[in-house]
């Protein structure tokens, strides 16, 4: 208290002196000023508070905080951090209902999915809780709902009186052998976005001795007609397996392929491939010395060899005809000729370009890749069917695949517009992590939580058509993907 009488003497100017001090000492315990002491100190306390009240407001609104951006159709939520500002109470904000977000006071935390792509200014309404008025004040911040990248493409028709013309998508399910099958072929956003044609192509059908065929198709991008050169390449193939007698003497040559009678290296290439079709016919039938599975795999490699070769003549033809080049039509090919036996299913493939085959054992403990791939470092690597070059080359048997399996839970044909964003490089075409991840990814474990269901499969291609219009950065091809199951 004394400390207090000499403040308010400094004050008002009157100086120390004996008076004044002995006047101080006798004041201390007065019981008068002690009261208003106790008045003025509550006073101070009480401006203390107000003005710690309005800075804290003040602190909070030039304060810097950090609203990550919201994705328009994905969910978001965002709880402001107060842990700084305990005093601080947000009370609404405004402007989220621009973009279809809302805030919840009691969590302090903005959530839901915004409908639309904006940039806006939200205006955080708070106030302070030690505030008896609650008197509003007012913080804007600036808020950013990112558009969804799919939304930037266009979705343009392709031109109907252009030569070749070919729907944008196609599906189709169906039995396949004692299995059942689904296909679904789609154009590419970068197609879409400028219109052009789907290159894509496939098709599938029950052959004759209880074969089945499916063949997929990716015509080149850059290639003028590759919208026609995949559906003469899968139309052509097919319809040239459609041969009951060959069929027959295939079924022959597989029987004999997998029999227990002789176990010689069946690896053995050389000459395997003859191009005389009616030597290679004869082949099976004849007396002559030499091992019948190597002569049975001679058949079946030069049978599946002359259509592909065949196929490449027509695609020539077709080019003379249209006034084109044989460039103009370049496409991929991969197909699978497919029989169920007593010892198990026999699957015959073929493949060139970057198209994967793939079966998965009935386990699904096991993969194995079907088909040679060219792939490689550049674009460039990519052969295509309609290539001479690829028929001269000491590999070309190695395309050509026999396989047999007791049983199998799945067979997959895919174009690159799958394989890239979902395997990426080739060494994880084999590997089962990367499988067991896509099988996940087709039963819904994906960002848009579609799901392909192959157990109640009654709109299994619309699932699946559904589900190839995933986002991949970067990956933007023609998709197409069967699968036998």
């Amino acid at each position: 208290m004394k400390s207090l009488l000499q403040d308010v003497l400094k004050e008002n100017q009157i100086d120390s002196s004996k008076i004044v001090d002995i006047t101080v000492e006798k004041l201390t315990d007065n019981a008068k000023i002690y009261e208003l002491s106790k008045t003025i100190k509550d006073l101070k306390s009480q401006i203390l508070q107000i003005f710690t009240m309005h800075k804290d407001r003040e602190e909070f609104r030039e304060s810097y905080i950090t609203i990550p951006n919201a994705n328009v159709k994905k969910e978001y939520n965002f709880k402001f951090d107060l842990s700084k500002h305990p005093s601080i109470v947000i009370k609404e904000i405004k402007n989220l209902d621009g973009v279809g977000l809302q805030f919840d006071a009691e969590k302090s935390c903005i959530h839901g999915t915004p409908a639309n792509a904006n940039t806006i200014e939200i205006q955080i309404v708070f106030f302070n809780k030690n505030d008896e008025n609650l008197q509003e004040d007012i913080k804007t911040i600036p808020f950013i709902v990112n558009a969804d990248p799919k939304d930037l493409w266009l979705n343009k028709p392709s031109p109907k009186d252009s030569r070749f013309p070919k729907e944008d998508q196609a599906t189709f399910k169906s039995t396949f052998l004692d299995k059942k099958i689904v296909v679904a072929s789609k154009r590419g956003r970068s197609h879409a976005h400028e219109g052009t044609f789907r290159d894509d192509d496939f098709l599938v059908k029950d052959l004759p001795g209880d074969w089945a065929i499916v063949a997929v198709a990716d015509g080149a991008g850059s290639a003028r007609f590759a919208r026609a050169g995949s559906q003469f390449a899968t139309d052509f193939i097919v319809k040239n397996f459609d041969d009951e007698s060959l069929l027959n003497k295939l079924s022959d040559a597989v029987t004999v392929y997998f029999s227990n009678e002789t176990k010689e290296n069946l690896n053995e290439e050389n000459e395997i491939i003859n191009e005389d079709s009616n030597n290679s016919e004869n082949s099976l039938n004849s007396n002559s010395a030499g091992d019948e599975k190597i002569k049975s795999k001679s058949f079946i490699i030069n049978s599946l060899y002359h259509n592909v070769k065949n196929l490449h003549s027509g695609l020539s033809q077709m080019a003379t005809e249209e006034g084109a080049t044989l460039k103009d039509f370049h496409t991929t090919l991969i197909f699978t000729l497919v029989k169920k036996f007593d010892f198990g299913y026999v699957i015959l493939s073929f493949g060139v370009g970057d198209c994967p085959v793939n079966v998965l054992n009935r386990e699904n403990s096991e993969v194995k890749l079907l088909n040679f791939l060219d792939v490689g470092e550049s674009s460039g690597a990519t052969r295509f069917i309609t290539m001479p070059e690829i028929f001269g080359k000491p590999d070309m048997a190695e395309r050509f695949k026999i396989n047999c399996f007791e049983d199998f839970s799945k067979l997959f044909l895919m174009t690159d517009g799958i394989y890239d964003p979902k395997f990426v490089v080739e060494s994880k075409l084999e590997n089962l992590e990367t499988w067991k991840n896509f099988l996940r990814d087709l039963n819904g474990e994906n960002e848009d939580k579609t799901k392909v269901d192959f157990v109640e499969d009654s709109d299994i291609e619309n699932q699946l058509s559904a589900w190839m219009d995933f986002w991949s950065k970067g990956n933007h091809d023609d998709r197409t993907l069967a699968v036998i199951y």
